[in-house]
């Protein structure tokens, strides 16, 4: 008999940046094995040798789309990287997975909410006539309580599964998969009470 095959995740996150990329993808996609799922990493692709001229960020971004193409779900680490905000990447591929009807479950291994994490980078006043934030720039600070964008936030909120935030020690800040396990866990229930 042949074997069934397994719902697919496309997961997403800074962590492909890491020295040890490779090391933590296949963590993930072993937790995503054990919950019942084949995880799928964006290393995971096979870049092969392009034609000349071709350019290689647009194969990358092809084999990633394909990726997401073929998941039911993704999973999307939203610490903060390179700044106060999540990745760019990954919240496109959020953006992406959301805007085809898949469902998508974020993390964070930061517990600061944007807020906090925008006040630690500038000196925020408080625009007494307006009652908001405002920066440096004299640009409004959203200050939701949120752990990311609202935009970010709202949406993974709307799909009944909010961002899931863990406080990581700084030296595993993309590598901790405390939070990638809950998600994992939480899409498990979802499939299982036939909600997803």
């Amino acid at each position: 008999m042949p074997e069934t095959k397994r719902p697919s995740l496309y997961l997403a996150g800074p962590e492909v940046f890491l020295p040890d990329a490779l090391a933590v993808g296949e963590a993930k996609k072993a937790l995503c094995a054990a919950y019942g799922f084949e995880g799928l990493f964006p290393l995971d692709n096979e870049i092969h040798a392009r034609a000349p001229g071709e350019r290689v960020d647009l194969v990358i971004y092809s084999a990633n789309l394909a990726m997401m193409d073929e998941a039911i779900a993704a999973i999307v680490n939203l610490t903060p990287f390179r700044g106060v905000n999540a990745d760019p990447g990954s919240v496109f591929e959020l953006g992406y997975m959301a805007g085809r009807g898949k469902k998508v479950f974020g993390y964070t291994n930061v517990a600061a909410d944007l807020a906090a994490r925008i006040a630690r980078e500038n000196d925020l006043s408080l625009d007494e006539e307006s009652g908001v934030w405002r920066d440096s720039q004299g640009l409004m600070v959203e200050d939701f309580g949120n752990a990311e964008n609202l935009m970010i936030d709202a949406c993974l909120a709307l799909q009944n599964h909010p961002i899931i935030i863990n406080d990581a020690p700084q030296d595993r800040l993309y590598a901790d998969l405390t939070g990638f396990e809950q998600c994992l866990r939480l899409l498990a229930e979802q499939i299982q009470s036939g909600s997803l």
